[in-house]
C-alpha cells in the first residue's frame, strides 16, 4: 500500500491475508477511501477506545499492514469465507411468511431516514464500531448515492431497518436493528427484494450467524466474492424507492442469480 494518507487498496494483496480478523489497518475513513474499500471487498471496523487500539497493535503488529498517522484506529476486514445472499436463493421461513401476511400495517421504505437507521444500529452496541467518524463518512456516501437504508414501519412507527453500500450488482449490508420481533429479518429480506428488482444479484451480510442463514446466506470464499465484485462492477441499478407492503416479501423472489 502507499505511504501517503490516501489509501490505494489495489496495492493490498489479499491472497495471503488472514481468513479471520483484520487484513489491514489504516485510519483514513474519508468517503472516497470507504467506497474504494467496499469495491475491493473490505469493510471498516474502527476502534472505539484507546484500549482497543493498543490491543490491536499488540495482537497484529508485523502480521498485517498498518499505515497512517494513527493506524490502529481502524481495522479493515475481508473475511474468508463471508456470508452472501444470492437474490434467487433467499429464503423466507414459513413462520416469517405467516407473520408478514398477518402484519397488514407493516410497510418498508428505501432511504426514508438513513441517519435514523444508522443511529439505531449503533445504539447500545459494544464495541461501538459505528464511531462518529465512520458515521460521517457513511452519511457522505449516502448523500452521494452509494449508501442506502431500508426501513420497516408498523403504521407510522419505525420498528426495524438495515443499511449498507451498493457496489454495482452487489450490496454490502453493514448492520441492522429491530424494535419489534422479526423486523430485522424483514428489513434484510426487503433489501434483497429491492436489489433483485434493480437487477442486482447478491447481498453480502458480512458477518456469519443464524440470522443470516435463516434468510438464505451461504458461505462464499474471498476469491469468489472478489470475482463477484469485479464481475458486477457497473451492473445493477439503484434500488427503487417508494413504500411497499411487507406482505409482498412472502412472495418468491425472481432474480438473475450468478454462478461466479
Amino acid at each position: 500500500m502507499s505511504g501517503d494518507n490516501a489509501m490505494h487498496w489495489d496495492d493490498l494483496d489479499l491472497s495471503e491475508a488472514p481468513v479471520e480478523g483484520p487484513v489491514a489497518f489504516h485510519d483514513n475513513l474519508s468517503p472516497d477511501v470507504l467506497l474504494d474499500a467496499y469495491r475491493h471487498g473490505l469493510y471498516p471496523f474502527p476502534a472505539d477506545t484507546e484500549e482497543q487500539k493498543i490491543l490491536s497493535e499488540l495482537s497484529y503488529e508485523g502480521l498485517v499492514p498498518a499505515e497512517g498517522a494513527d493506524p490502529y484506529a481502524v481495522a479493515w476486514c475481508s473475511p474468508d469465507p463471508r456470508p452472501v445472499i444470492f437474490v434467487d436463493q433467499v429464503r423466507i421461513q414459513r413462520s416469517l411468511r405467516q407473520q408478514l401476511r398477518n402484519k397488514v400495517d407493516w410497510t418498508t421504505t428505501l432511504n426514508a431516514c438513513f441517519d435514523r437507521v444508522v443511529e439505531h444500529c449503533r445504539t447500545g452496541r459494544e464495541p461501538r464500531w459505528l464511531t462518529d467518524r465512520l458515521v460521517t463518512g457513511l452519511l457522505a456516501l449516502h448523500e452521494a448515492g452509494h449508501a442506502h437504508s431500508v426501513e420497516v414501519w408498523d403504521g407510522d412507527t419505525l420498528v426495524g431497518g438495515t443499511f449498507g453500500v451498493r457496489i454495482g450488482g452487489v450490496f454490502s449490508a453493514d448492520s441492522q436493528f429491530m424494535l419489534r420481533s422479526g423486523a430485522a429479518k424483514v428489513a434484510v429480506a426487503c433489501l434483497v427484494r429491492r436489489v433483485a428488482d434493480a437487477g442486482g444479484v447478491a447481498v453480502d451480510v458480512q458477518h456469519d450467524g443464524e440470522h443470516a442463514k435463516l434468510i438464505g446466506a451461504v458461505p462464499v470464499s474471498r476469491a469468489r466474492y472478489l470475482a463477484l465484485l469485479a464481475n458486477q462492477a457497473g451492473r445493477g441499478g439503484v434500488p427503487a424507492g417508494g413504500r411497499l407492503s411487507a406482505r409482498r416479501l412472502a412472495e418468491p423472489v425472481v432474480g438473475e442469480g450468478l454462478a461466479a
